[in-house]
């Protein structure tokens, strides 16, 4: 994963073309910087799955 693709994927989960995307393992290091540096990081939310993977969702509001 490319950090214009994880840059890209962040905007399609806040405008809400996608309602949820799916990190593998192997691509969670190049993925959370990326994330971790977006200015609206507190309304993205991630839950972990079986197998190691991170399913990400845009919820703004949530850790109010």
């Amino acid at each position: 994963m490319t950090k214009e693709l994880a840059k890209q994927v962040l905007e399609q989960l806040k405008s809400g073309e996608i309602s949820e995307y799916r990190v593998k393992k192997e691509n969670f290091l190049a993925f959370q910087p990326v994330l971790h540096k977006h200015p609206e990081f507190k309304n993205f939310r991630g839950a972990a799955i079986h197998g190691g993977a991170i399913v990400y969702t845009y919820n703004p509001g949530w850790t109010a």
